[in-house]
């Protein structure tokens, strides 16, 4: 239901005055989250009689279709898209992607994520969204070579470069994922998963410093987020400053970290913390 929410949410809808009616595909998503997803088609279908090139109730309707089940229906209204829509727009593409991905049909969502990015060669959406796609299914090499294929066709949004950084991870290029997640953090600085990162980089090449630095950043951003206390206390106790350690698994103690956690912390570092 949250992976619905998130494709559903993500239909682009313009918000009325304060004081008219919500518009049809708020009431519709509505419906959705009821369960009543047959009464969400009925709505959605009255307005396209009435509006045929209501783009956002359409492609709203493209998806609860497929989540309904009526993967012949979403397909329909997907050709609906294409013919309304500028030869080369991706668009169409993604919206039966999404589709396939709420019939579970995940071979075939890929497809056409794959065939946005072969339709509009200039523009990062098909390549992003596949490989975000892949990411999300574990499938690191794929997502890596369309993430990286995003890039290059412009995408810097920091979602797209925390990703990337993730698969470059777990293919243990490090480098390469520091590289990501700093582009992720200057692209939004206010994102604290991208410094989190570079923590975990710096982490698993035992490089206490730059872990530091990092889970400073971090708590500059989150200053109740406990695990990147422990992180601080593990760096901190590297660089052989146990005193300061030892506040810092007092704080994430403070702050909820898991009992287990903070008591193998306090025995690592030896006599003279308590437990």
């Amino acid at each position: 239901m949250m992976r619905l929410a998130t494709l559903l949410l993500a239909v682009f809808v313009t918000t009325s005055a304060a004081c008219a009616a919500p518009p049809v595909t708020v009431r519709a998503q509505a419906l959705v989250r009821q369960h009543r997803e047959s009464d969400a088609v009925v709505l959605l279908r009255a307005r396209l009689r009435s509006y045929p090139d209501d783009l956002a109730a359409r492609k709203l309707l493209v998806r609860v279709l497929a989540f309904a089940g009526d993967v012949s229906g979403a397909r329909a209204e997907v050709a609906e898209l294409f013919a309304r829509m500028p030869e080369g727009s991706p668009t169409p593409y993604l919206e039966l992607g999404h589709a396939l991905e709420l019939a579970h049909r995940y071979d075939e969502a890929l497809d056409a994520y794959d065939a946005a990015a072969a339709a509009a060669p200039a523009s990062p959406e098909g390549p992003r969204e596949g490989g975000m796609r892949c990411a999300h299914w574990g499938e690191a090499d794929a997502a890596k070579e369309r993430l990286e294929e995003a890039v290059r066709r412009g995408a810097h949004d920091a979602e797209t470069w925390h990703t990337l950084g993730l698969v470059r991870l777990k293919l243990g290029d490090f480098d390469g994922a520091a590289g990501a997640y700093r582009e992720g953090a200057a692209a939004d600085p206010e994102r604290a998963d991208c410094w989190l990162g570079l923590a975990t980089v710096a982490v698993a090449r035992g490089d206490a410093q730059g872990a530091l630095d990092a889970y400073d950043r971090l708590l500059a951003r989150r200053p109740k987020f406990a695990p990147a206390e422990l992180g601080r206390a593990w760096a901190l106790a590297k660089l052989g400053r146990p005193d300061e350690a030892r506040k810092a698994i007092d704080h994430a103690e403070e702050l909820g970290a898991p009992e287990a956690n903070v008591a193998r912390q306090r025995r690592a570092l030896g006599p003279g913390s308590p437990e």
